[in-house]
């Protein structure tokens, strides 16, 4: 029986791109203990997902020097050497993506991402410009996944049947509501796991 699988849903950070902040900061602070404490009480991950509610990162940057004044230098690199926390692209999925784009297999995303730096990674990366036919970006449209509606989003933008879709991410909680709107979805841990998937659900051929 032919897979009812037509369109792919990718999320980009961790599944696309690599992105760590221990890239960056194990250069600025080497010792564990310390980097451990900076990136859990000053630079937390729930200040840079206001970033991905679209937050400037001039104001991220100038909210948070003005309570930890000492470490306005390690804050400010958070923002100026982003990229250092993005080594590259994830090994194998970028392959699996070209793969589904020369199969003209309908291409999506919906990224937890910052509106400057995914520009910025687009730029660096082209496949993220290049690939999708729609990508919807959370600081956009002022919500995050796992939010049901940035799902709603896309969803309705580009008339798609949940259950024609396929829906790939790291997060679990991510994956678990794709799952509840009636697509298919992966939890994404490696390149070949996906390969599996993909070819399981016939989307590429092994």
């Amino acid at each position: 029986m032919a897979s009812t699988i037509t369109n792919v849903v990718f999320d980009i950070g961790n599944v696309l791109i690599e992105w760590n902040p221990e890239n960056l900061y194990r250069k600025l602070i080497p010792n564990d203990d310390e980097r451990h404490e900076f990136l859990t009480t000053v630079c937390t991950p729930d200040w840079n997902v206001q970033q991905d509610l679209g937050r400037t990162w001039t104001e991220a940057v100038e909210v948070l020097s003005r309570e930890f004044p000492d470490k306005t230098a390690l804050i400010r690199a958070y923002s100026d050497r982003w990229h250092e926390m993005v080594p590259g692209p994830i090994s194998g999925a970028e392959a699996l993506l070209t793969e589904l784009k020369a199969n003209k297999t309908p291409l999506y995303a919906i990224t937890n991402f910052s509106s400057e730096k995914f520009v910025e990674a687009q730029v660096r990366f082209p496949f993220l410009k290049t690939s999708f036919l729609d990508i919807v970006v959370s600081a956009e449209e002022r919500m995050l996944k796992p939010d049901v509606r940035i799902y709603q989003i896309l969803i309705d933008r580009n008339d798609l049947a949940p259950e024609h879709c396929l829906f790939i991410d790291d997060s679990l909680a991510n994956v678990e509501t794709a799952r509840q709107l009636g697509m298919t979805a992966h939890h994404f841990k490696n390149a070949a796991g996906l390969e599996r998937e993909l070819a399981a659900l016939n989307l590429i051929m092994r």
